[in-house]
């Protein structure tokens, strides 16, 4: 059997990893068809202190470890053995620090003296020009070409009439609340497809103050402005490993190009003028630092405003948690929408109904319906196509293989040659991952449906005293979509039931859940079969 996890950094323990994860529920099957696991690369399988954590549940299992660098198989009373491990842990650290350093000082000084684009989103008021093949020849060979910004004819001159009205005095809410009135598209309806969870309806003041104090408009490049932290995901238990946040630097790390790159939008003695006005409309302001405290919000992400459709935001008041809706205060109206100043919804109010209307699925009358539901629901086993498929890529692979090494043999360049093998090595590699049955989910049969369901007892009373967190993820895994009308003081649940449309609209033989709710005490609930 081959483990093998692509794509994924060293970094990350071995139960997050996909394959290093299989890896270990397979040792713990007594039936299993190895009983050693050879590492090929100790410096890619262990990072820090993996080992130290991983080594001993092999042992448990009675499953040999063997590395090329220790000679053989590793012996667990051996002291020797397990420095040299140690060391490969924290040479794979080093080696990523030093990547990392590497990679983020050649950008640094491909922003600066080059003035580089470096990737992402065009900002609005620009659009993507190719600027000719990569100056390296490794990656010109594949095709890959350089971009660079020039002004959008559609968005540029609105960005100009941004930075003119707001240094002729208006505010950054009367800015939005004009380009709003005059139809002109915000970022988010001028660019939907990469703003699909903004609305787009109306500009917003944010929008227009990232406009404001975006130095590329001056035509110089910019890199650097967020950055990316590790943090750990449980204090608790240090053996998760840590998770990637992207976090804003200040302006002074901030890298930009010593010399002007592109077309500039703006002239350096306007953009500055306008950093001025708005540090000066701050001045005197006293602000006390933030507590920040995390909240598990049940349905965050799932309850949208009826009034303008934006999803709701999570806010804490006397110990009770709200989905709050505050667009009149961030967006311009210009008599599109009508909406309060503030719009609330207390989650214990939308939870109760809902916790209820999933019980009633479990109710004696209505289980066989469900059992037969959820398993119908299930994955359908159609793995042997896709098997088929991917063990063809890797009769390619092998084919391609000898013709490298042809290639090699009669006199090809071997820094290509050795380049090309790599490349077709992880993509046959990855093909046999796919190709691998133990990969695909194994479905259960109506009775272990069954027996899971009588494990869990009373589903009220099971729902009542979950924990946030794994109610949360029931209603993610349901698909819930929630809508609040605050007029009508109801909430408008939909969920689609259907194995085949789960997940990408309502199916023609599909299920589909409809509740209304209301959000005041004595919460009636109705739901009716599509």
């Amino acid at each position: 059997m081959e483990f093998f996890d692509i794509g994924q950094s060293r970094s990350i323990p071995w139960k997050r990893r996909p394959e290093a994860a299989r890896l270990l529920v397979a040792m713990r099957d007594p039936g299993r068809d190895f009983d050693a696991v050879v590492i090929g690369e100790p410096q890619r399988a262990f990072y820090g202190n993996q080992y130290g954590l991983t080594f001993p549940v092999l042992v448990h299992y009675g499953v040999e470890l063997w590395v090329p660098e220790v000679g053989g198989a590793v012996d667990p009373e051996s002291e020797a053995h397990d420095l040299v491990m140690s060391v490969f842990g924290g040479m794979s650290k080093g080696e990523r620090n030093r990547i990392k350093i590497r990679v983020r000082s050649a950008m640094a000084a491909q922003a600066s003296v080059e003035g580089r684009f470096l990737g992402g989103r065009p900002p609005y008021g620009y659009r993507l020009a190719d600027a000719g093949p990569h100056p390296n020849p490794a990656k010109a060979a594949e095709g890959k070409r350089l971009r660079r910004l020039e002004p959008d004819p559609v968005t540029a001159p609105v960005v100009q009439r941004i930075y003119r009205e707001y240094l002729g005095g208006r505010g950054m809410f009367a800015i939005a609340e004009g380009l709003t009135r005059d139809d002109v598209p915000s970022p988010s309806a001028h660019d939907p497809a990469r703003n699909r969870h903004r609305s787009g309806i109306a500009w917003s003041k944010g929008a227009v103050r990232v406009i404001l104090s975006n130095p590329r408009y001056t035509g110089r490049q910019v890199w650097n402005k967020q950055r990316k932290d590790e943090v750990l995901i449980d204090v608790e238990d240090v053996a998760l490993g840590h998770e990637t946040r992207m976090r804003w630097n200040a302006r002074d790390k901030w890298i930009l190009s010593d010399d002007l790159v592109h077309e500039a939008l703006i002239d350096g003695e306007t953009f500055e003028r306008a950093q001025q006005v708005l540090g000066a409309r701050g001045a005197g302001r006293t602000t006390r630092e933030r507590q920040r405290t995390r909240h598990r919000y049940v349905l965050r992400g799932l309850v949208r405003c009826g009034l303008c459709g934006r999803r709701m935001q999570g806010q804490q008041s006397w110990e009770v948690l709200f989905y709050r809706c505050r667009f009149p205060a961030e967006y311009g109206l210009a008599n599109k929408v009508e909406h309060p100043r503030n719009v609330y919804l207390a989650e214990r109010d939308l939870l109760r109904p809902l916790d209820a209307w999933l019980a009633k699925s479990f109710a004696p009358h209505r289980l066989k319906d469900t059992v037969d539901t959820l398993y119908e629901a299930q994955a359908e086993d159609d793995g042997e196509p896709a098997a088929v498929a991917a063990m063809r890529v890797v009769e390619e692979c092998d084919q391609a293989l000898r013709r490298h090494r042809a290639a090699l043999e009669a006199g090809a360049d071997p820094q290509l040659v050795t380049r090309w093998m790599a490349e077709t090595q992880a993509r046959r590699a990855e093909a046999l991952a796919k190709a691998r049955p133990a990969a695909r989910p194994q479905r259960l049969s109506k009775d272990e449906i069954q027996c899971l369901i009588d494990g869990l007892g009373d589903i009220r009373r099971t729902l009542i005293h979950a924990a946030p967190e794994d109610k949360a993820a029931v209603y993610q895994q349901l698909g819930l979509q929630m809508v609040y009308h605050p007029g009508k003081r109801t909430v408008r649940v939909e969920t689609n039931l259907d194995p085949h449309g789960w997940g990408y609209g309502t199916c023609p033989r599909g299920v589909t859940a409809t509740t209304h709710t209301r959000s005041t005490s004595g919460n009636s609930l109705s739901c009716h079969r599509a």
